[in-house]
């Protein structure tokens, strides 16, 4: 079984070694699994897992590897009679019984319930709908009906019904290949980092004391600057129109780069770059910013992320007056190509499926405006994007 567990991780594509595998066998012969389903799922996935985005597919290999196993996630420990956890023999009720029970209402409830019945309970109990016993309809105990129980003491699942099974894939989000989200994005975006120490000297420098103190003979104390991402990030948002159907991918990912990236500088412009950007949606008409005094100002170190679907008609990109809401004397390829000139590390983040771009050719002529530089909204995308801003 364990052999298979290995094979079926490698054919799932998660990048498990034998070493990590055999490490794993040692831990289990070493009895660090207690003999118990949950603490071997969990010593087997810190063992085999190291980039949290397959998680969902670990559990998934393990669901169909050891399905079966049930696990209870959440223990709670209490000194339960073991002749109370003996099966005694199914009770078997009639569909109208069975209609009548209903769940209690959620995990919390049935915990809070459990511990309750637990502190009043003085002695065994046999079928019935309240105390923790067997044979019954109580949510408690061991081979009975309710269609939201909790097991205690039964080998098997008898109605499927169990709330807290491994099973539940709570990483299935993580997943590389699913368009990011709010747990994820900011472990994609730290691949874009470059520690410096800047600032005044207030943090404490441990080594640095301990040396000079030795040196010294007496207490010597170094400070030294804050460890600081040292990275500047400046970042164009297409927002409006098409734009609207992403809103809510593009804002998790303005939120994670605010707070990823202590040197960030943002503007909006709609489907393609022109002479004018802005900051303010509301104000976009009264406030704009001349897109050459962006480029004059912030200097070519700086990270540039275009962030957009980059569906328009090929006219906005190519033909001076084309753009849909003014008469921009320049094409908006012209900007394009003044950004990749002055900002040699500047990539596109598509929100569109990478699948469906072939079919939109405004997708393919900004895709070589931004020298193939595009990458599609992803866990995987982002990756590829920070890995091509850091070379």
């Amino acid at each position: 079984m364990f052999n298979t567990f290995f094979h079926e991780l490698k054919a799932a594509k998660v990048p498990v070694t034998l070493k990590e595998y055999l490490a794993l066998l040692e831990a289990i012969d070493a009895c660090l699994a207690e003999g118990r389903v949950e603490t071997f799922y969990y010593l087997a996935r810190m063992s085999l897992v190291k980039d949290e985005r397959n998680l969902d597919k670990f559990d998934q290999v393990f669901g169909r590897v050891f399905k079966g196993l049930d696990l209870m996630s959440e223990a709670i420990e209490a000194p339960i009679p073991e002749e109370w956890l003996r099966s005694l023999g199914a009770r078997y009720l009639s569909d109208e019984d069975k209609a009548k029970i209903e769940a209690l209402g959620g995990w919390d409830k049935i915990m809070e319930e459990l511990k309750k019945r637990l502190a009043e309970q003085k002695g065994r109990h046999q079928g019935g709908s309240k105390w923790i016993g067997t044979g019954g309809t109580s949510p408690f105990g061991a081979d009975g009906y309710n269609p939201a129980g909790v097991r205690i003491g039964q080998k098997t699942n008898r109605n499927n019904r169990a709330i807290k099974v491994w099973d539940k894939r709570e990483y299935k989000d993580l997943d590389d290949s699913v368009e990011i989200g709010t747990r994820n994005i900011k472990v994609a975006l730290r691949r874009l980092r470059r520690f410096a120490r800047q600032g005044a000297a207030e943090e404490l420098d441990l080594d640095g004391t301990i040396q000079g103190t030795a040196h010294k003979g007496y207490l010597d104390i170094h400070m030294r600057a804050e460890r600081r991402n040292a990275i500047k990030v400046l970042m164009f948002f297409d927002i409006g129109g098409s734009m609207d159907w992403h809103v809510k991918g593009v804002e998790e990912l303005f939120s994670a780069a605010r707070s990823e990236f202590k040197h960030l500088e943002y503007y909006y412009f709609h489907n393609c770059l022109y002479e004018y950007v802005w900051k303010d949606n509301a104000r976009r008409w009264s406030e704009r910013t001349p897109t050459m005094q962006v480029l004059n100002t912030y200097p070519a170190d700086y990270k540039v992320i275009f962030v957009g679907d980059a569906s328009m008609s090929p006219y906005e990109i190519q033909v001076p007056g084309g753009s849909v809401e003014h008469m921009n004397e320049e094409a908006g390829a012209v900007w394009m190509r003044r950004v990749t000139a002055v900002y040699k590390h500047a990539v596109w983040l598509n929100p569109v499926p990478e699948a469906h771009w072939q079919w939109t050719p405004s997708i393919g002529m900004m895709h070589q405006l931004v020298e193939g530089q595009m990458f599609p909204l992803t866990l995987e995308g982002l990756d590829g994007a920070m890995r091509e801003l850091m070379r």
